[in-house]
């Protein structure tokens, strides 16, 4: 859609069209909402001001890149967002080249900005890459890397801050908000630079120094000090929802040639009352009713999660020396109840995994028990910690693994299946995993009291299956044989997967052999000699990847162990897998059986 020509009363017209027709899709679809709604006049105003064809339009995380998609001819395609074989909810340069990266973690974009603009220098093509990123991402260390080179390059770049939640700085009312303006525009900057010129060349140094210091002094009352600091321009805080200040004010910065970061202040929820403000519910939603803002009842068992947070509540009221931490999703862990409850023993250190990691190796050398909430696809984030500052040293933290396995309609950036795989090979980890809502209490008792090193439990997203083996506590390194069968097979589930094996055993006539395997990392080598000797033929299930995953562990072990099996797993292909229903990918995936 080319909205070049479009006046300030057709963009707002069309601001209001985006609105509703992100509300008519996500309120039957789900996805992410009030950040969203909050960026779509700051979207009209990059594709108004700059060219979408030849300037990067990088969005960090990109769970608000909502309006420019039904901006860059995906308005019909929009009712497909995040349904399998439809379009996805973050950008996606397969789904259009319109959109510039694969983006699903936060606090990319500003290094992939300085990746850009150093390509167009090399090239000597005239493009400015332009970035929004949101308040929350600027909490994590990664945008601070990107931003010391950028300030040491000067490289062309527009940062826009979408500043919906959280301020960097107080600003200081009108006074502030017309200085700052007034530094970005193109009278002072000439200005200065002439004056700059002047003092260098005719002037003493003492009164140089002095004309720096009265710069620098105007500089701290508005509230971009801290970039102006790092070498980077400031403009801001303007009205995010203002589509005139936000073109003209990204007009005079697509003209500076070197990087600004354009400060805008915006309304999370902004155009449906009901989710305007800070609420983290309206963050990521499922399907709701329009006219009331009630979220679709889901019928059923309790999400694991639901249970972890009331297992380790209970937990932490007996024994003080639990504590924990998640990275910016206390609701989406179920750390809130713990944080209200036990604030100075549970924390949430925002878009932060690796110090979050760090932090509580800390903890556990000071004799405390830490756990770790974070999703498996997060998680990724401070492998180096895992390693470095937990493993190595033996240090008995918690990782409580959310989200294992497929989690649906957030795809091939937020799917959990590669845990298993880079854990499994740390020295000094113990992996283990509950079956169902009984067993995962279980886990975490097992947990609470493991001092042995650093062990890790996964669980998926939503509710355990039902299954109507009686839960036992953990031994460690102990699998359980819930049904000997008389044929050669035997299905070994893993997990969530010890659910699927069962479901799958009831649709064959053979009576076949049912084992949870429950520790991945020490295998139980005794029962497993013991089961080659009856079975013959093992089938793995585990929402894992294939490559590294439980398989492969038990191909080691029969392996050395010089055991005549034959294995197939059924764990995931050496692919990304992408978003929609679970069990449709599932389906795609091959397991229709799993499926019923």
């Amino acid at each position: 859609m080319d909205i070049k020509n479009k006046n300030i009363k057709e963009l707002e017209q069309l601001a209001g069209d985006i609105r509703e027709r992100i509300i008519e899709v996500v309120s039957q679809n789900g996805g992410h909402f009030s950040s969203t709604l909050g960026a779509v006049e700051l979207t009209l105003g990059m594709h108004k001001v700059f060219d979408v064809k030849t300037d990067p339009f990088i969005f960090d995380v990109s769970h608000q890149c909502y309006p420019h998609k039904l901006l860059t001819e995906r308005w019909d395609q929009f009712e497909t967002l995040r349904q399998f074989g439809g379009i996805s909810g973050f950008t996606k340069p397969k789904e259009s080249d319109s959109d510039y990266f694969v983006a699903g973690h936060s606090s990319t974009s500003i290094s992939l900005a300085v990746g850009a603009a150093k390509a167009a220098k090399l090239q000597g093509i005239k493009k400015v890459p332009v970035v929004m990123i949101g308040d929350g991402s600027m909490t994590a260390g990664m945008v601070y890397e990107a931003l010391n080179e950028l300030g040491d390059i000067k490289l062309p770049i527009v940062i826009i801050l979408n500043d919906n939640e959280m301020s960097i700085a107080k600003p200081i009312g009108a006074i502030s908000k017309h200085l700052s303006r007034a530094l970005a525009g193109k009278t002072y900057q000439g200005i200065k630079d002439k004056v700059d010129k002047f003092i260098k060349k005719n002037l003493p140094e003492g009164a140089t120094y002095l004309a720096k210091r009265v710069e620098e002094s105007l500089k701290l009352i508005t509230p971009g000090i801290m970039f102006e600091e790092m070498g980077i321009d400031y403009i801001g805080p303007i009205d995010g929802h203002n589509i005139e200040e936000v073109c003209e004010t990204l007009e005079v910065a697509k003209n500076f040639g070197k990087p600004v970061i354009v400060h805008a202040r915006t309304v999370k929820g902004k155009g449906y009352k009901v989710a305007e403000g800070q609420h983290e519910h309206w963050h990521g939603v499922g399907p709701f009713c329009v006219e009331s803002g009630e979220f679709v009842k889901k019928s059923g068992n309790k999400s694991a999660t639901q249970i972890y947070s009331e297992a380790l509540h209970k937990i932490a009221s007996v024994d003080e020396k639990v504590v924990g931490v998640t990275a910016a999703m206390p609701s989406g862990t179920g750390l809130d109840l713990l944080m209200r409850d036990f604030p100075d023993r549970f924390w949430d250190v925002a878009i932060a995994e690796q110090h979050a990691v760090t932090s509580m190796a800390a903890m556990a050398k000071e004799g405390f028990k830490p756990f770790v909430t974070i999703y498996s696809t997060f998680l990724q984030r401070g492998f180096d910690q895992i390693i470095h500052d937990v493993c190595l040293m033996s240090l008995p933290v918690t990782f409580a693994i959310d989200r294992a396995g497929i989690v649906g309609a957030d795809g091939e950036t937020h799917q959990g299946q590669f845990d298993i795989s880079f854990l499994r090979f740390l020295p000094h980890m113990t992996l283990f995993a509950p079956r169902d809502a009984k067993t995962l209490e279980y886990a975490l008792e097992f947990a609470k009291d493991f001092e042995s090193g650093p062990c890790a439990m996964r669980y998926p997203r939503g509710a355990f299956a039902e299954l109507e083996f009686e839960p036992t506590p953990f031994e460690y390194g102990k699998a359980e044989i819930l049904k000997k069968g008389s044929s050669d097979i035997a299905f070994i589930g893993y997990g969530a997967g010890v659910g699927k094996a069962i479901q799958t055993a009831k649709l064959l006539k053979e009576d076949i052999t049912l084992v949870d395997l429950r520790f991945v990392k020490p295998l139980d080598s005794h029962l497993l000699k013991e089961l080659a000797n009856d079975t013959k033929h093992w089938y793995i299930f585990s929402d894992s990847q294939k490559q590294g995953g439980v398989g492969s562990a038990l191909l080691e072990f029969i392996n050395d162990a010089q055991l005549t099996i034959k294995l197939k797993s059924f764990e995931y292909p050496d692919i990304y897998i992408q978003h929609g229903d679970t069990k449709l990918l599932e389906k795609d995936l091959g397991y229709i059986a799993l499926t019923n």
